[in-house]
């Protein structure tokens, strides 16, 4: 897993860019309603403040539970990598709802 302090920065900023490009699209976009993308940014705030709340976890067992330090160093590492696998497959998910929803609110190109 990479710093959590790194991650947590690379999901504020990727959740930021998407409300960014949600704010550039109801201001330039003609006839589109701009509470639905206003709505947008508010889901994509709470998609960031859950995947940030994800990413605080902490392994629950000591050295102590194990039979030796290597037992201890493997489990939690098996730990941490489903954490960040679970959190990869939500933002995937989520990320992937918060797109269809802005392309629905996108009109289509004219011929």
């Amino acid at each position: 897993m990479a710093n959590k302090r790194q991650l947590k920065k690379a999901i504020k900023y990727a959740c930021g860019e998407i409300a960014g490009q949600c704010i550039v699209a109801a201001n330039t976009l003609e006839n589109t309603d701009v509470d639905q993308w206003d709505n947008i940014v508010i889901n994509v705030a709470l998609l960031q403040q859950e995947a940030v709340n994800r990413v605080s976890v902490d392994y629950d067992k000591t050295p102590s539970d194990f039979e030796n330090r290597k037992a201890y160093n493997k489990a939690r590492r098996a730990y941490f990598k489903q954490v960040e696998k679970a959190l990869a497959d939500y933002m995937h998910t989520q990320t992937e709802k918060v797109v269809e929803a802005m392309n629905a609110l996108t009109p289509k190109a004219q011929k």
